[in-house]
């Protein structure tokens, strides 16, 4: 009987400690940061050894999903088929959502096409390098040589050569020798 005394207590200690209730784990939350942060960023996109975009940022933060936070700055340049800089496009906090395939740049935004002496600047555009368009719901400036055109909405290709605005405000000719 002696030798069954350890063993029933050993028994009856390991049904106490199994038998906990059920641990309310409702209190915890699922990490939402970035799965990796990552600095001086230089992404080169190139066509038989000819860039045609490079993406520069000085801090990225990556997420689970795919999605990148840009939250110090994007400048993203377009070249030609020569590799000549033709546009910029400059933000001072950008995105890039994954799922849709979409950069979004907001605060003051600055795009610079200067084959064409234009300039476009807005609080938010969008890029989709699918579709290789530029956009933006809200209110834009644009300004070349001769003209200040000022509007809600637009549209152009990612080179900023040719443009739509959907609701022009104002617009006037730029008297030479004015003043920017």
């Amino acid at each position: 009987m002696s030798r069954k005394l350890p063993f029933i207590g050993l028994l009856g200690i390991l049904l106490l400690v199994s038998c906990k209730g059920d641990e309310d784990t409702s209190f915890l939350e699922s990490y939402l940061g970035p799965a990796s942060i990552a600095y001086d960023i230089d992404l080169v996109h190139s066509d038989s050894t000819v860039i045609k975009i490079n993406l520069k940022a000085k801090k990225q933060l990556e997420f689970q999903n795919g999605d990148n936070e840009f939250p110090e700055g994007i400048e993203i340049f377009f070249y030609d088929e020569d590799g000549a800089l033709t546009t910029t496009i400059r933000a001072d906090r950008g995105f890039y959502i994954k799922k849709d395939d979409i950069y979004r740049g907001e605060g003051d935004v600055q795009v610079e096409n200067f084959e064409k002496q234009q300039k476009l600047s807005s609080e938010e555009l969008f890029w989709n390098p699918t579709r290789k368009k530029i956009y933006t719901e809200k209110f834009v400036t644009i300004q070349d040589p001769q003209r200040l055109i000022k509007g809600t909405g637009m549209e152009a290709d990612e080179s900023f050569s040719e443009y739509e605005i959907y609701s022009v405000i104002d617009s006037r000719t730029i008297i030479p020798g004015e003043g920017n």
